[in-house]
């Protein structure tokens, strides 16, 4: 079995499979439903909001992260191509993620200052509901069918 060792922790294949199946579900998740206006916080005893800045801020760092590791080691197959699609989506949900926080936390001129990579993010955040149903279709495929050569 193949192990990552990052930071001297051990990550399992199998672990980043279902690491990535999860943050793809959870970002395709919130890109669909976070501005629609519908309330989807969740009430427990660590009292987490799925729509909070935070939320978004780490999770976008874990799908993108999850998407990078996941080009690197595919769950059974060929290198970069054995996982690509799933790969792809994550890093794409990520910048999504982060692009909206960073958007949110900014003040105008910086955002005027950066007329490339604002160019980019809006084409994302314009796209984000498509792009949370391509990532739950992801998700779901890839949960399914994980030895497919693509998925």
């Amino acid at each position: 079995m193949l192990h990552w060792s990052i930071l001297n922790v051990e990550i399992d294949v199998i672990q980043l499979y279902l690491l990535s199946v999860l943050s793809c579900c959870l970002t395709g998740f919130l890109l669909i439903l976070v501005d629609t206006g519908k309330n989807i916080s969740i009430e427990n005893s660590l009292k987490i909001s799925p729509g909070s800045g935070v939320f978004r801020l780490i999770l976008g760092i874990l799908t993108g992260v999850t998407g990078i590791l996941k080009l690197l080691s595919p769950f059974e197959g060929i290198p970069i191509l054995g996982d690509l699609v799933p790969a792809l989506a994550g890093i794409g949900g990520g910048f999504t993620l982060l692009f909206g926080y960073y958007r949110e936390h900014s003040s105008p001129t910086e955002i005027e200052n950066e007329k490339e990579i604002s160019r980019i993010g809006d084409t994302f955040l314009r796209n984000k509901k498509i792009a949370g149903f391509i990532m739950l279709a992801v998700a779901i495929l890839h949960f399914l069918f994980p030895r497919a050569l693509f998925l």
